[in-house]
């Protein structure tokens, strides 16, 4: 579900007007996060990595009111959950669009990620499915490279105000394991406290 943000009494209406007026209003860091409380947890419970950091990036997406605003002609509207579309690769290489659909256990969201990732991986092209909402974060996993900085290719004139999500290789230094984030935002919906709010949040979730 969907409410709409009363933009009359938002402190960030002005923000919003000028940031959506540009023609790259998206932007874009990265940090790094501690994941060796996280990757051990994932062990624990026979969990796919991938599979469980992408759940606690949603959890922290879900926990941050702003990464769940979206853009809707003039307006701006709330939803209640976020998802996740991830790029999924098959075995030539190539990748498709899924749909992960959060949920707070992870034993259900690990039963439902494996469902859809089997099923992308026995489709071909880029689309594989219908999205009925904007209620998604674009997420990719680049497992190869310990990444510092990351862009995405993108259409301006395409109406788009998801979040985007990029997680890189894990890497191992004085027994703590770690990986790069990726992080691009629409401007016009928060700044850069509350994609620092998002760190916190996701850190939490993998030290948890």
């Amino acid at each position: 579900m969907k409410t709409k943000l009363n933009l009359s009494t938002w402190p960030r209406k002005e923000h919003f007007g000028f940031f959506s007026q540009f023609e790259e209003p998206f932007f874009g860091l990265v940090a790094t996060i501690d994941c060796t409380k996280g990757y051990a947890s994932a062990k624990a419970k026979n969990v796919s990595f991938f599979i469980y950091y992408l759940h606690k990036v949603l959890a922290a997406v879900n926990n941050v009111e702003e990464f769940r605003y979206r853009i809707s002609g003039n307006e701006v509207v709330v939803y209640d959950r976020v998802d996740a579309s991830a790029t999924l690769t098959r075995e030539d290489n190539t990748f498709g669009f899924s749909l992960m659909e959060f949920n707070p256990e992870i034993e259900v969201f690990s039963a439902n990620s494996k469902a859809e990732i089997e099923r992308v991986r026995n489709t071909t092209g880029l689309f594989t499915r219908e999205f009925d909402n904007d209620n998604i974060i674009h997420f990719s996993a680049i497992p190869w490279v310990d990444f510092t900085s990351l862009s995405h290719a993108r259409s301006f004139t395409f109406p788009d105000s998801c979040p985007k999500i990029s997680v890189g290789k894990m890497t191992e230094k004085d027994g703590r394991k770690s990986m790069p984030v990726s992080v691009h935002v629409h401007h016009g919906l928060m700044d850069g406290y509350h994609v620092g709010l998002f760190f916190d949040a996701l850190q939490r979730e993998m030290d948890n």
